[in-house]
């Protein structure tokens, strides 16, 4: 893509969708690859909790992310605390599409994992 046709999607994008931070758009991207809670996510982008959480959290208050708890007896059957599952929006998917052109870096594989498959929750 050449400098000119970058800069004008940069400038569209911009005007369509707030821009995120990298770590913000980090975590994003580990989501929409399959990277589904919060350990997970950290696993795959190499960031702290202290980073992805509070992205998290951010990410689903602006409408990029939707949550839903796993149920009580698949977490008491794995013997852990119940996870907090995380997938990605309409909205997310377009504000990862704005990042993905802002920050090319995420063009690359997380840390060395490839995409996850999607699983069936119980």
């Amino acid at each position: 893509m050449n400098a000119i046709r970058r800069s004008t999607l940069c400038s569209m994008l911009s005007y369509t969708v707030p821009a995120l931070s990298l770590s913000a758009a980090i975590v994003l991207h580990a989501v929409a690859n399959g990277y589904e809670y919060g350990f997970d996510i950290m696993d795959a982008t190499g960031l702290p909790g202290g980073t992805v959480y509070p992205a998290l959290r951010r990410l689903e208050d602006a409408g990029y992310m939707d949550s839903q708890w796993e149920k009580q007896a698949v977490a008491e059957a794995a013997q852990r605390p119940p996870r907090k599952y995380y997938a990605v929006t309409r909205s997310g998917r377009e504000a990862l599409k704005a990042a993905l052109v802002r920050y090319r870096t995420l063009s690359q594989p997380l840390v060395s994992r490839a995409p996850k498959l999607s699983r069936q929750r119980t």
